[in-house]
């Protein structure tokens, strides 16, 4: 007897997918909006507005061609903080025929050489200030700098606009890639994600369906999140500029610059991180700002779990604000939402839910020892399957397999269930990615680190909690015999080899590795163990 697929589906109806790119789908109807502001820099002021949007993606496609050679398919690493400029840029490169793969600018020069050897980068954007980081990665690659300070031996980004010839476009259709983001994903170090222009308009086109009509043109949306992360670049940038709003673009996180902000630039949306609703509700600096003139309607948090605790504080605090929260992964984009659409009564998911399952997806929880699909209310992997999911691993045909199976369903390795009203809550994850500050920090790539230390035979990292940063990076060391090394000394080993959000802020030294039969490393029952020894140390309860 055959078993029952158990397969969920949103409540809601379907919705259309057009036949577009993504540049043309997100400034489709731009030129009845040409004079509203598209994107403004909240620190320096600089602003597009929606025609010079169209105007300058058109300028830059055209000089990426002509200038730099670019050809259909070649990649183009940016490596810039939150910039007015980084829309135009990335919209330019996939209407070029390029694919856009966003670099972290926090990243260590070795992180951003490797990202760029990877992709075998054609042509890299970055500033005066990153530049260091970019130059001399053994490539003759082109280097465009964005702002106003010029650097010897580049193209500036206004020279290099001025060179845009009156060109035809690239023939592109929506099975080609647009982007590369880099992820650890399900399994292992750093990949690149390909995903296709069919991808990120399916994916909008999903997220999208719930914008009341009234709304169009209205919103102002905060542009905190960093855009190399395709949570940023297509859930921010993308999904504003589709729906002729504003995106008001932030380089960095500080807690006064954010509030005036907000204030400032009349935000009615902002996609955050649960360290942000913290400090928003803990920090004594936020009582120096009168809330009052705050046009605040909804923030939206994804990338890390928001504890009940803190959204009850939260709501309290901003009792007009909504708080929305959203699901997804880089190698899908977003699975699910906890706020719907007029027609469904301003639908709102449970608390410590994720939300309901967006239009056109559809989701199964197997599980993990039996590969069966479960029944509502049965805690399995979540499993997606839609026109969204990521065309696979870039060169990696293993890794894609493990992600991917034969039937489409791209497995998440996050363990959840969804009940009997369609709401999906996550409890759990088979893979073992530490998520610090809203970033992926997979411990398999910082014990590859710390192996390579002389004085470390055996190594695991672990998350451990914190209240500021959701996990922190802990690792277990087992020294060689004869070793002299100390915590701090490890720690500035993993320093020196990544970026700061990946720093190991606990080390523990240890006789043995717990490990199964198998050799897999006990992570779980190390974590408790750390937990457990550490917590009366001062200094570790004030990170716990």
């Amino acid at each position: 007897m055959a078993q029952e697929e158990h397969i969920f589906r949103s409540k809601f109806p379907g919705v259309p997918v057009p036949d577009l790119t993504l540049p043309e789908f997100v400034l489709q109807d731009a030129d009845k909006y040409a004079d509203k502001v598209a994107v403004v820099d909240a620190v320096t002021g600089k602003s597009f507005t929606y025609a010079e949007v169209v105007r300058d993606t058109a300028r830059f496609a055209s000089a990426l061609r002509t200038t730099a050679g670019l050809t259909k398919g070649g990649v183009v690493v940016v490596v810039l903080p939150n910039v007015a400029e980084y829309p135009v840029i990335t919209l330019g490169i996939m209407a070029a025929g390029g694919v856009f793969s966003g670099a972290n600018p926090a990243a260590h020069p070795l992180e951003i050489r490797k990202q760029v050897k990877d992709c075998e980068a054609a042509v890299i954007v970055t500033d005066a200030s990153i530049y260091e980081k970019v130059k001399g990665h053994g490539v003759a690659t082109p280097i465009i700098v964005v702002g106003e300070e010029r650097v010897e031996g580049t193209m500036h980004w206004d020279d290099f606009l001025s060179t845009a010839q009156a060109s035809g476009g690239v023939a592109a259709s929506q099975d080609d890639l647009c982007a590369l983001p880099y992820s650890s994903g399900t399994t292992g170090a750093s990949k690149g994600v390909m995903l296709t222009h069919r991808n990120l308009v399916a994916n909008l086109c999903s997220t999208l369906f719930a914008v009341d009509e009234e709304l169009i043109g209205q919103v102002t949306t905060l542009g905190l999140m960093p855009f190399f992360h395709i949570y940023g670049i297509t859930g921010i940038c993308c999904a504003t500029l589709r729906n002729k709003g504003k995106v008001v673009a932030m380089g960095r996180f500080e807690l006064r610059s954010f509030l005036s902000a907000l204030i400032a630039h009349e935000v009615n949306f902002a996609p955050i991180v649960p360290p942000i609703m913290l400090a928003l509700v803990k920090n004594p600096i936020v009582d120096e700002f009168d809330l009052t003139q705050l046009k605040l309607r909804a923030v939206m948090t994804a990338a890390a779990p928001l504890a009940p605790e803190l959204l009850s504080a939260f709501e309290k605090k901003f009792p007009g604000v909504q708080v929305q929260e959203a699901y997804g992964l880089t190698e899908h984009s977003c699975i699910t939402l906890t706020h719907g659409d007029q027609m469904t009564e301003n639908r709102v998911s449970k608390k410590n839910s994720v939300g309901f399952i967006l239009p056109n997806l559809e989701v199964k929880f197997l599980d993990p020892e039996t590969g069966k699909s479960l029944p509502a209310n049965t805690p399995g992997e979540l499993c997606v399957r839609s026109q969204c999911v990521m065309k696979g691993y870039y060169r990696k045909a293993a890794e894609t397999g493990q992600t991917i199976d034969s039937d489409g369903w791209l497995h998440t390795g996050d363990v959840g269930y969804i009940d009997d009203d369609g709401d999906i809550f996550i409890i759990d994850r088979i893979k073992e990615l530490i998520k610090h500050k809203g970033f992926q920090v997979a411990p398999a790539e910082l014990e590859a680190i710390l192996l390579t230390h002389p004085s470390v035979d055996d190594v695991a990292v672990v998350p451990l909690p914190d209240e500021e940063a959701g996990e922190i990076p802990a690792a277990c060391v087992v020294k060689n015999p004869n070793a002299k090394v100390t915590e701090q000394d490890i720690m500035n080993y993993v320093a020196s080899n990544v970026a700061a959000y990946k720093k190991v802020r606990v080390v523990q030294f240890v006789d043995a590795i717990p490990k199964s039969h198998s050799g897999k490393i006990m992570r779980r029952l190390i974590r408790d163990s750390m937990i457990k020894t550490l917590g009366g140390h001062p200094q570790i309860m004030s990170r716990l």
